[in-house]
């Protein structure tokens, strides 16, 4: 589960030390694709494998908005291999569909993480943080 939230930088070639935590999670492969709100999701290989059933067992790919989704979610997918220090490098297309440029935040969402300009992640978590916290429920169930 990829959970927190950490301020890093891109540097000059696009590179973005993944946090340590996350590391681990992706050793036996990931992607990263083009997400909502214009941010990018990495996933693990098994939950790009488990999206794809989840989509094959759904509605009928004959429909124009299943192709756009499948265009725009497979499409966009970038396999990447982390280095010896656990580096991935950014694709120009994916930094420009993000607005990536230097400073960025890397966002855990359970089954994913997002990488997020940081300015623009400021302004989302301004632009949310109100109606979160006045959410009666975070839609999950209570710890107790």
């Amino acid at each position: 589960m990829f959970v927190g939230s950490y301020p890093l930088r891109l540097d000059e070639k696009g590179r973005l030390a993944l946090p340590v935590r996350f590391r681990e999670l992706v050793g036996d492969g990931m992607v990263i694709k083009k997400g909502q709100e214009r941010c990018v999701y990495g996933l693990t290989m098994s939950r790009v494998a488990e999206l794809s059933r989840t989509a094959a067992a759904m509605a009928p790919s004959d429909t124009a908005e299943a192709r756009m989704r499948a265009r725009m979610s497979f499409g966009s997918m970038v396999e990447v291999e982390p280095d010896k220090t656990g580096r991935i490098t950014i694709p120009a297309g994916l930094r420009e569909y993000a607005g990536l440029d230097r400073d960025v935040v890397v966002v855990g969402v359970d089954t994913r993480f997002e990488i997020w300009d940081s300015g623009t992640w400021d302004a989302y978590v301004a632009e949310q943080e109100a109606a979160y916290a006045a959410m009666e429920s975070e839609g999950m169930p209570t710890l107790s």
